[in-house]
């Protein structure tokens, strides 16, 4: 499949480049990651009259962020009803609650302040059409009525497809990311904000001040640190690698041949199948995404685009297709991200991980709940985010269950002697290959040239897979990757892979 350009989001917005960290520095706050949930976590603390620094490992809203569907709404999926079951109302009303609110959050900043980022208030909705799926429906309406939410249990939905059930969360919304962010980048810088790019944070140091250290050997010494870089930079012996896993998802961006009717919707089974439209130079344009498999498992990636492919083609007819890309989400044991101090032992380093590809609502209330820890605020949702909660059903059987699969991969990986060489590959074509007897990875460029790295991951030792869709090296694992010449493209790995040199 053709080369496109990165995500419509990322591709449409021009952002100034931001210097790298070049001196030691102090501030009230380091925040480390620059996507949404950085960016507002900086923005909310500025507005607090605190000294904020920001600091980002390459170019911020170029990762997840830049790459999400930018549903805003608190329909996850079918979720409420498995809260209930594990937590009880309360807990699944606070969660949304809490998203409820963030919804109405960014949808005041953008009146306030007139952004014009496509903003729209969009019905969602869950459909199937899939008989066992239906009950599943049925006891996800029963939960939205125990805990207030405007819902109702529907027989057709405005799209033209073949559906026996659905349920609809009214007064959603959808908008361009990027462009809502950008204002909140100009906000922070304007309100004596520093923003630093190109700038990787890997430990934090708790010698006199608490300091957060750089692999370029700056560092910033601070009273909190807001670990906000999509996997932890930093763990703290929270043990993170071992209580989420990494999950990839595709998106495709096309004009299509038949009209879109508005509203957003997902499937309730598998593959998942979520559909919105945006505006792409005055036209609407259909965004169709989905196919969620853990990071580095599963069949060719480019199998799961082709897939989204068929199906647009199916179901509205493709006049041209303009833009595709993935993203990758982490999931917790139970579901719920984490967010709040790392460790109940350090108490001013805080995090905000694992929103299972709900990040737009989850990270808006994450930030909040972080500026309403470090200035003293009473939030009714820290208890219900904070990453030290274990509640033995489900948390016990996904802990196992996520570690067995690491531990499956990391003895297949090594136990795997792969027999095709570097010489082998056709053009623009990557696989694991036998170098010297050793299992290396190799691509081959449209021109010819090979790129061989080292398969171990950096990060814990699991071996590598290639992922053909995007063109890089994925860690089955933990969701590491890297690209073809070996650079880290997302964490936690922090070290490039070792290249090897071949005659």
């Amino acid at each position: 499949m053709t080369q496109f350009p990165q995500s419509y989001w990322t591709d449409s917005v021009n952002f100034k480049k931001f210097p790298a960290l070049s001196e030691n520095l102090e501030v009230d706050v380091a925040v480390v990651g620059g996507g949404i949930t950085g960016i507002t976590t900086a923005y909310l603390l500025i507005k607090e009259g605190l000294k904020v620094a920001l600091i980002d490992a390459g170019s911020i809203l170029n990762g997840t962020t830049g790459h999400t569907t930018a549903k805003i709404t608190a329909q996850h999926g079918i979720i409420y009803d498995e809260i209930i079951s594990h937590f009880g109302e309360e807990i699944a009303r606070l969660y949304f609650q809490a998203n409820n609110e963030a919804l109405q959050f960014i949808r005041n900043i953008v009146k306030e302040k007139e952004i014009d980022c496509d903003f729209t208030d969009e019905d969602a909705y869950i459909y199937t059409n899939d008989s066992q799926s239906i009950n599943k429906l049925i006891n996800e309406s029963n939960a939205y009525e125990k805990i207030g939410i405007n819902g109702d249990l529907i027989e057709s939905i405005p799209l033209d497809i073949p559906i026996k059930s659905a349920l609809v969360m009214k007064n959603q919304a959808q908008f361009h990311p990027l462009k809502y962010l950008k204002v909140l980048v100009n906000e922070i810088t304007e309100n004596g904000g520093l923003i630093f790019e190109d700038t990787t944070a890997v430990d934090v140091d708790y010698s006199e001040k608490t300091l957060v250290k750089m692999r370029n050997g700056h560092h910033i010494a601070c009273d909190y640190v807001a670990v906000c870089s999509h996997y932890p930079f930093y763990d703290g012996l929270g043990f993170y690698p071992t209580r989420m896993y990494s999950e990839r998802s595709y998106l495709m961006a096309v004009k299509t041949k038949n009209p879109f009717p508005g509203g957003m919707y997902i499937s309730a089974e598998d593959p998942k199948r979520s559909l919105r439209d945006t505006v792409i130079n005055g036209e609407k344009i259909l965004l169709v995404g989905g196919e969620n498999h853990k990071t580095g498992q599963g069949i060719s990636t480019i199998r799961h685009y082709e897939a989204l492919r068929d199906f647009a083609q199916q179901t509205f007819g493709i006049e041209t297709m303009l833009y595709r890309w993935s993203a990758q989400d982490l999931t917790t044991l139970d579901k719920i991200p984490y967010v709040g101090r790392i460790t109940n032992e350090k108490e001013n380093v805080l995090v905000a991980t694992g929103y299972r590809k709900w990040g737009m609502t989850n990270s808006t209330a994450a930030a909040q709940i972080i500026r309403d820890i470090i200035v003293g605020k009473e939030n009714p949702f820290i208890d219900v985010y904070t990453p030290s909660r274990f509640k033995a059903d489900p948390s016990v059987k996904n802990f196992i269950k996520t570690n067995i699969d690491v531990a499956k991969h990391l003895i297949e990986g090594k136990l795997e002697y792969p027999l095709r060489t570097a010489d082998e590959l056709n053009h623009d074509e990557g696989s694991v290959v036998n170098v010297n007897g050793r299992r290396a990875g190799a691509y081959k460029d449209e021109k010819g040239q090979l790129y061989i790295v080292d398969t171990t991951c950096t990060h814990l030792g699991c071996e590598l897979e290639w992922n053909s869709g995007d063109r890089t090296w994925d860690c089955p694992c933990h969701g590491s990757r890297f690209s073809i010449i070996g650079e880290v493209v997302e964490g936690p790995a922090e070290q490039p892979l070792k290249r090897i040199e071949t005659k």
